[in-house]
């Protein structure tokens, strides 16, 4: 058992209740406190029990008065009701009133005693790991945890942050590709009061036109072919929680009339069905264009853009955010360097002011992939400027504007470089100025490579 349980055993009977606290005390995570009488239980409550076997009939009050007692300062104490008599009426309106079980005295009690505690503990140790998860969540989601930075222009984006947490107001995320929209997406829902119910991401510019809106709002079996069962969508998946629509910019305008019509009626009809479903959803959407100058340009709506404008942020590239560019290398560096058992590398003041001369056109996503470029490529515990690669190489830019991870960005550059040297290994890693091994560990499980 991972945590200990304080139990209560009222009993007038000092015979029947050491027996029922022996039993429970079986179990050396048990903490059993026995007593004789109510008033004696209700003055030890300052002890704060997990569980309470009260017996119905206590020679100064009756178990109903001593659990509606405990019940105004301890509504959620879970009270278990053994009695002398059964009465179904009297076992009903106990239970009615808040009590967890209601036993009669006979051979078996102290068994059953046994498996409704253990019940109980299940329940708190469950509690206690999911607080503990949150927990783990709210700090990983902290706002200075996953956006690294304390420039001036980083300051205004947690200030506007701070004011989303507390509404449900739609947020609208935009940046160049590589700043971190969705990180900022998470951490406004995993610090709201939201946290709880489903983060659901979706990336409009990744699903096509044709089915964009069975993912978002489902489909009925039949609906077309294909469809042999029914699917929820993500609107009814984020129910009470979050839905981000990365590039949003991106859905085409028929599809735009339907999103609109949903956010407007707080309900959806999923492809091929008539049953009319309510949503409580919070919006997030995000975009790497200007929304505004879409719509006049006639491609997204203009009464949908004013429906999810709301709360606007927009995250500065980092060629504006100044020395959060040498706060995040060493954040890289570390990272990668832990990661792969590495020594802990520092950077050169050489590297640190060529690193401040780029403009990094793919933002914080390629200063990561430049910064573990930079560390597989030093042997040393320091990392200098001849370590330090800007697409010198000739990496096509489309590269950076894609929405991918960090390993993924690695691996179509490495891809690049062996279509272009005809799948000249040596060659590639030359050029990549790594050695073999290495272009071979960031290739492993890579088959499509």
């Amino acid at each position: 058992m991972k945590h200990p349980l304080k139990i209560f055993v009222v009993e007038d009977d000092l015979f029947y209740g050491e027996l029922l606290k022996r039993h429970l005390s079986l179990n050396p995570d048990n903490e059993v406190h026995l007593f004789k009488a109510g008033k004696e239980c209700l003055d030890k409550l300052y002890l704060k029990p997990d569980v309470i076997s009260l017996d119905y009939g206590l020679p100064d009050m009756a178990g109903d008065k001593v659990m509606k007692k405990i019940k105004e300062d301890y509504p959620e104490l879970p009270v278990i009701i053994v009695s002398g008599q059964e009465d179904i009426k009297t076992a009903v309106k106990l239970l009615r009133d808040g009590a967890y079980d209601y036993f009669v005295k006979d051979t078996d009690t102290k068994d059953r005693l046994w498996n409704t505690v253990n019940n109980i503990r299940r329940h708190k140790d469950l509690s206690i790991e999911l607080d503990e998860l949150k927990d783990e969540i709210k700090q990983k989601y902290a706002f200075r945890n996953i956006i690294k930075g304390s420039s001036p222009a980083l300051q205004k984006v947690f200030s506007l942050m701070e004011k989303a947490i507390h509404t449900s107001i739609t947020v609208s995320i935009s940046g160049e590709t590589g700043t971190g929209k969705e990180l900022v997406a998470k951490a406004i829902h995993y610090n709201s009061s939201r946290a709880k119910k489903p983060f659901i991401p979706i990336n409009v510019s990744a699903i096509p036109n044709e089915l964009i809106e069975s993912e978002l709002f489902g489909y009925e079996k039949g609906a077309f072919t294909g469809a042999n069962t029914r699917k929820i969508g993500k609107f009814e998946i984020a129910e009470g929680g979050t839905l981000f629509l990365d590039e949003i910019a991106e859905m085409d305008a028929n599809m735009q009339t339907k999103l609109l019509r949903v956010i407007q009626e707080k309900e959806l009809t999923r492809v091929g069905g008539h049953e009319v479903i309510k949503t409580d959803v919070r919006l997030i959407v995000a975009t790497h264009r200007n929304l505004a100058e879409e719509v006049q340009k006639g491609n997204f709506r203009q009464d949908l853009y004013y429906r999810l404008l709301g709360l606007p942020i927009t995250l500065p590239p980092l060629r504006q955010r100044g020395l959060d560019v040498i706060l995040l290398a060493k954040y890289f560096a570390n990272h990668y360097c832990k990661e792969n058992g590495l020594e802990k590398k520092t950077f050169t003041k050489a590297a640190r002011d060529k690193l401040m001369g780029y403009t990094y056109p793919g933002n914080v996503r390629e200063l990561a992939a430049i910064v573990e470029l930079a560390a597989v490529m030093s042997d040393g515990k320091y990392i200098d400027e001849q370590h330090i690669s800007f697409n010198s190489a000739g990496v096509p830019s489309d590269i950076l504007s894609e929405e991918t991870t960090l390993a993924d960005y690695n691996i179509k550059i490495i891809r690049y470089f062996l279509e272009k040297y005809n799948n000249n290994v040596v060659l590639t890693a030359e050029k990549l100025g790594v050695g073999k091994s290495t272009l071979y560990r960031l290739l492993k499980n890579k088959k499509d490579v």
